[in-house]
């Protein structure tokens, strides 16, 4: 099979690689469609290390080719969408809501692309097959589905870790795709306000379809004076980090109200400080929190349910398509944010 392999920092390339072995508990998917992540292009940086000959990508949507002899419950052929974390579902961690730290080690259930070969390739070997295998209802498309293995799932598991209630007040600091999921899952947890900042007009733009009340471009106004004088001087309930910067991490500290929640997604790499004016010496009573995204079947069933019922489309946010031969081509666009690029539908 063709796969996009990790050769060394600044270089992922398409390589033959033999189809893998199906264990017992395993199942095998041929893909049909997925995508890079931000945390791609990190690891194409050499920012985030994995080993060298590792298939990256870490979002697919396929059709079941083989299933272990122990999986029960499912059938050769059938379409399902599979989370990029794969819990095993029976570990301590599992066992307590933790899925995305699954074998009780940090980010232990991220493997695909991590510490397993991932789906940027014409198969991919799926862990835990009977934990983590989502039926896709007949209704929805593979493009429809694409966004649930992680952004979809990130940008909202960033509004249900801030504990976002209804008539809460939150402000999303980058409107990329995970922001602009975290502004639509916001929107439907009931936020009576919700208040984006971007410096690109086109993703404001589609911040507002997908819920946003205002909107603030950091480059022509100072987006902490911008949230304050929004929110009458009172602060925001809940900020949501969803780049990865440290200015951006700040922002979302200076704009907290007393009491505050500040739920951080980005991915982080560089050295991060916190501002001890803004964060009140540590007397403020507020809350950071980070999050890596729960996978396993039963949440992709509930993102689904949200798609089918109609009450939120994300195909805008799939801007361009290539197919696997095109990697690097979609990996030179994807990393230099050219082309007004959100995310990128990767055919095998």
């Amino acid at each position: 099979m063709k796969a996009a392999v990790f050769q060394r920092p600044g270089r992922i390339a398409i390589e033959e690689r033999p189809v893998p072995y199906v264990g017992p508990t395993d199942a095998l998917l041929r893909v049909r469609l997925t995508t890079i992540c931000g945390t791609d292009v990190h690891i194409l940086k050499g920012e985030y290390p994995v080993a060298p000959g590792l298939i990256v990508g870490h979002e697919p949507v396929g059709d079941i080719a083989d299933l272990g002899d122990a999986v029960r419950g499912y059938e050769i052929g059938q379409r399902v969408v599979v989370g990029a974390i794969t819990p095993c579902g029976q570990c301590a961690s599992c066992l307590s809501g933790r899925w995305s730290q699954c074998g009780g080690r940090m980010m232990g259930g991220w493997r695909f692309g991590n510490t397993i070969d991932g789906c940027q390739a014409e198969y991919v070997l799926v862990p835990n097959a009977m934990a983590n295998l989502a039926p896709i209802p007949e209704g929805l498309t593979d493009e429809q589905v694409l966004m649930c293995p992680d952004i979809m799932s990130t940008g909202f598991s960033g509004v249900e870790s801030g504990h976002v209630r209804i008539g809460d007040v939150v402000a999303v600091f980058a409107q990329g795709p995970i922001g602009l999921c975290a502004t639509a899952g916001a929107r439907l947890s009931g936020a009576s306000q919700i208040i984006v900042v971007d410096r690109v007009s086109e993703r404001l733009t589609l911040a507002k379809q997908l819920g946003a009340d205002h909107t603030v471009d950091f480059v022509s106004s100072d987006p902490v004076d911008a949230i304050m004088k929004l929110t009458h001087g009172r602060g925001v309930d809940v900020a949501i980090e969803a780049l990865g910067r440290q200015e951006t991490f700040e922002w979302g500290i200076r704009v907290l109200k007393p009491g505050g929640v500040l739920s951080s997604l980005g991915v982080y790499s560089g050295k991060l400080e916190l501002p001890v004016d803004a964060f009140a010496a540590g007397l403020g009573d507020h809350t950071i929190v980070t999050t890596l995204c729960p996978g396993g079947k039963e949440r992709m069933r509930r993102l689904m349910s949200i798609l089918e019922s109609e009450r939120l489309d994300l195909r805008p946010l799939v801007t361009h398509r290539f197919t696997l031969d095109q990697i690097e081509e979609a990996y030179e666009l994807f990393a230099n944010q050219r082309d007004g690029v959100l995310k990128v539908a990767i055919t095998p």
